[in-house]
């Protein structure tokens, strides 16, 4: 018996004692994913058995699932949730993060349960406690849906239960498998001219595979989708973010291109507002008739009289198809219409296709009436690249991580495609401006700041107190303890310069190797066998000397910039004190640990040139901060300061 699951679910499993719950949970789910509250007891009070810890064990199993849900994992729930108020709090956790509640229900006789009990261990109660939980759970089977479970299985048998497997069947916005190139082109608005200039930029050619023309009519069966289809020779897949339709001059014809693609596997399209509005207008629910669907409803009209009715089914038909957003590439690029925040990524709710299709407000309304939209992209945190439209404005620009590529096409601006993973821009001007804006895009005064830059003129604490783990290309993760990162910020209030300027600090540098020589702690013999044994034939000597710090940074990779210290007969003294060389003294500081300092210095490092990286792409500025606060918080580690 096969019982499917949406991949985002938490699992309640339901059931008298003695029904097999935890078994059943520990056949069919990862270990981690199971909640025990019989577990969750023993956590609190050393005692799986002790009734009198419930209250604190669920206080801890509802933590625990809280974080298991925002974290994005299935998560089962193995407990007897008999009562409606025990199971209550579940589906409004499921609810809250965007999970599928799901009721799996072991309804067996109470016989079987109290014969199971029996043969356990402290779990020898009487039968009316069975009778009681089972008399419970029948009553609720019938209310589950109505709870508010999704997916509701009742398991009637020792054998629907012994034979059962669990499928856990990806949401619709899960193409992580997906990993491009991609050719992401903004909002068209029926600007089909436009848009077959753009395709033909990008390189996509006209026909099917092998250069065929897709007809997909049939003589005796006309369609709205007789028209031919696009693709790309290197194997690029398109990816449109909606608004396909109103306002343009050929608004049938972008949706059959689109929608071409789309049935030959050459493009994925997410729906828009203003898709969605249409749709509702198809439904017979009454809709306002302005922003541009007048024209997309006259272009229906239009057709021919004895096809129109199947026309306008064919195009609801696609239309129905078109999933609220996805998520690409192992989870690197997000595609959304109007973007789609962190927690949102991936998840399957009305609310989660309402953002995607709209974005969010704040409440408020502008001077034009219009509501005015809240900037979500300002504080973005996410891993994931978002790339989205909706909003049009008169340039493409990058804000921590995402991008708006809807330059307004149908108001004269351009239509603009994001090849990915190149991060390269192309765009069309638009041949005429087919409406005008409710809000005009040129009202904006050009900057001499980019969005982001201008995001970047106040810093924000957060970004860079408490502990976290950084990732760079040469040394993956790097930890900041919390207590340095707060020592860093206290020597960044000393610097004299501006800190959003801060883009890079000097690492530390390691000692050479001891030298065993007469005379000598460290020499230069050493220096060149380190630099010998890492395969660098060429280096560059220079004087180092104390002082505060300058930095001028010219170095073209990071070889250019690795440095290790030698230090003299002259300098020696000032840091080991003046009877450093004698000869018992240089014999004991022959044995000093150079292992703490050299990671030290290689981690610093990989952090300079990490924060290096980040700046000459445009990265955020607190992703560059982290890097260099990194580097200071790095300083405050317990390592010999002599070295």
């Amino acid at each position: 018996m096969k019982l499917t699951i949406p991949e985002l679910s938490l699992v309640v499993l339901i059931g008298a004692s003695g029904a097999g719950k935890s078994t059943f949970a520990h056949r069919l789910f990862q270990p981690f994913e199971v909640l025990s509250s019989d577990f969750c007891r023993g956590l609190v009070s050393d005692d799986e058995n002790n009734q009198f810890a419930t209250k604190d064990a669920f206080d801890v199993l509802h933590f625990i699932t809280t974080k298991r849900l925002a974290a994005g994992k299935l998560t089962v729930i193995d407990a007897t949730n008999l009562q409606p108020e025990d199971r209550k709090i579940f589906v409004q956790l499921a609810r809250k993060y965007h999970f599928f509640p799901v009721a799996i229900a072991l309804n067996l006789p109470e016989e079987v349960c109290h014969q199971r009990n029996q043969q356990r261990p402290n779990r020898q109660f009487g039968f009316h406690v069975v009778r009681r939980h089972t008399q419970m759970l029948r009553r609720s089977l019938r209310g589950l849906e109505r709870e508010g479970f999704r997916y509701v299985y009742i398991l009637n048998s020792i054998a629907e239960i012994d034979t059962v497997k669990i499928e856990r069947q990806p949401l619709w916005n899960n193409r992580k498998y997906e990993h491009g190139p991609f050719d992401i082109i903004g909002d068209i608005h029926g600007c089909c001219d436009e848009l077959e200039a753009l395709l033909e930029k990008l390189g996509y050619v006209k026909g099917g595979q092998g250069g065929e023309i897709a007809c997909l009519s049939s003589p005796t069966s006309p369609t709205l989708w007789d028209a031919p289809t696009y693709y790309h020779p290197q194997g690029r897949k398109a990816v449109f973010l909606g608004d396909l339709i109103d306002r343009g001059p050929r608004i049938l014809d972008t949706v059959k291109l689109v929608r071409n693609m789309v049935v030959a596997g050459t493009a994925i399209c997410v729906p828009g507002n203003h898709e969605n509005k249409f749709l509702r207008r198809l439904r017979g629910k009454n809709v306002k008739i302005n922003h541009g669907l007048e024209k997309t409803l006259a272009e229906i009209e239009a057709l021919p009289a004895e096809w129109r009715e199947h026309h306008t089914k064919e195009l609801k038909e696609f239309l129905d198809t078109l999933v609220s957003h996805y998520v690409l590439d192992d989870g690197r690029l997000v595609v959304a219409h109007a973007g789609m925040k962190q927690e949102y990524q991936g998840r399957g709710s009305a609310q989660v296709r309402e953002f995607a299709l709209y974005g969010e407000t704040t409440g408020e309304i502008d001077e034009l009436g219009l509501p005015i939209r809240y900037n979500w992209a300002a504080e973005y945190r996410g891993q994931a690249m978002v790339v989205y439209g909706h909003t049009p404005v008169l340039s493409a620009e990058w804000l921590n991580n995402t991008i708006n590529i809807d330059t307004g096409c149908v108001f004269g601006g351009k239509l603009t495609a994001l090849r990915y993973p190149e991060k390269e821009l192309v765009s069309v001007p638009a041949a005429h401006a087919y409406s005008q804006p409710a809000k005009p895009i040129d009202k904006v005064v050009t900057e001499t700041m980019t969005v982001q830059q201008q995001l970047d003129d106040v810093l924000n604490i957060d970004d860079v107190l408490g502990k976290r783990i950084i990732n760079t290309r040469l040394v993956p993760h790097i930890k900041i303890r919390e207590e340095n990162a707060i020592a860093a910020l206290e020597v960044v209030s000393r610097f004299a310069a501006n800190p959003k300027w801060l883009i890079y600090l000097p690492p530390t540098m390691s000692p050479v190797e001891t030298c065993q020589q007469l005379g000598y702690l460290e020499h230069p013999q050493q220096a060149f066998a380190y630099y010998r044994h890492q395969g660098i034939t060429q280096v560059i000597c220079e004087e180092k000397h104390m002082g505060s710090r300058a930095v001028v940074i010219v170095c073209r990779d990071e070889i250019a910039a690795t440095a290790v210290k030698c230090r003299g007969q002259e300098y020696l003294p000032i840091i080991y004190g003046l009877e450093y060389s004698a000869p018992e003294n240089m014999q004991r500081l022959r044995q000093r640990g150079l292992t703490l300092k050299r990671s030290l210095a290689k981690r610093e490092f990989a952090l300079g040139v990490e924060a290096l990286e980040r700046f000459i792409t445009h990265a955020p500025l607190r992703r560059v901060h982290e890097c260099v606060v990194g580097i200071l918080a790095l300083e405050s580690e317990p390592v010999d300061p002599r070295l």
